[in-house]
């Protein structure tokens, strides 16, 4: 039974100080939910706050590192302290660290580690309970299209993205097996127009300005209002996957019609599009 419409309903989302977190915060409160709403960063976050506050949602907002698991268990209590329950959780924080691993530090890999995959796992853990509760709960988890398809200058992003797929598909299955009113849905963005690449970190000898550039020019083509609106719509319809843009679509696609030789590709083709060589 998939949860149907966001009336009433409590909806918790991570990163929601900006980009698609901001977006799925504003088009929740647009259809009736009530927000607990988290991010690192507590200027966006007060910020999309204000903008929720203008649907006239009911609203909560807490500063939070989803890396810091005992900072999320406290989240989530707070949340259905005041709430009650929680139906929906989508974990949308997401960072990225561009460059080739030969360049990398253990410093950025962990870092990436601690946000895109630990912050999954501390998000759903704390608040399943609840979603599970409330007799009719979903789960939305962040990948990306680098969670079906990759790509070099992005291992660590790869990686993270391929491990929130995994446990996002096997967690629906058990939510299956053991009969829990809880749907579970993996998201996988193509290009967002969001910041993701201006705020994340390049290892040394890459030009975080002109990977900006190109990220913003050349590969963002779906705005966040658009991802918002596709992943909503796939929570509440209960969907195992969504994939959000053109580019999503095509990609997924073509890798799965060419098998491992779409690395082969992708190691011609992708210097060109990201270096302009």
């Amino acid at each position: 039974m998939s949860l149907d419409n966001l009336t009433d309903k409590v909806v918790a989302i991570t990163g929601a100080g900006s980009g698609i977190g901001r977006a799925l915060a504003i088009q929740s409160a647009a259809q009736g939910g009530l927000l607990a709403l988290a991010d690192w960063d507590a200027e966006g976050l007060a910020q999309t706050v204000d903008l929720v506050k203008a649907h006239g949602a009911e609203v909560r907002s807490d500063v939070v590192d989803v890396a810091d698991r005992a900072a999320v268990a406290q989240w989530a209590t707070d949340v259905v302290g005041q709430f009650g329950r929680v139906n929906l959780l989508v974990n949308n924080a997401g960072v990225s660290v561009t460059g080739h691993f030969e360049q990398m530090t253990y410093a950025d890999f962990d870092w990436i580690l601690g946000i895109n995959l630990v912050g999954v796992v501390n998000g759903t853990k704390e608040f399943l309970p609840h979603l599970i509760a409330s007799g009719n709960g979903a789960v939305v988890n962040i990948s990306s299209l680098f969670g079906l398809v990759s790509i070099p200058g992005q291992t660590a992003y790869n990686a993270t993205k391929y491990a929130v797929r995994g446990f996002t598909e096997a967690l629906r299955e058990e939510m299956l097996v053991d009969r829990h009113p809880v749907t579970v849905t993996c998201v996988h963005p193509g290009g967002i127009k969001t910041g993701i690449v201006r705020n994340g970190r390049t290892t040394a000898g890459e030009d975080h300005a002109r990977l900006t550039s190109t990220f913003d020019a050349k590969l963002a083509k779906t705005t966040a209002d658009k991802a918002a609106s596709t992943i909503l719509k796939g929570a509440l319809n209960g969907k195992a996957r969504v994939l959000v843009g053109a580019d999503a679509h095509v990609l997924h696609h073509f890798a799965k019609l060419t098998g491992s030789r779409y690395q082969d590709v992708v190691a011609r083709v992708a210097p060109r599009v990201t270096r302009g060589r």
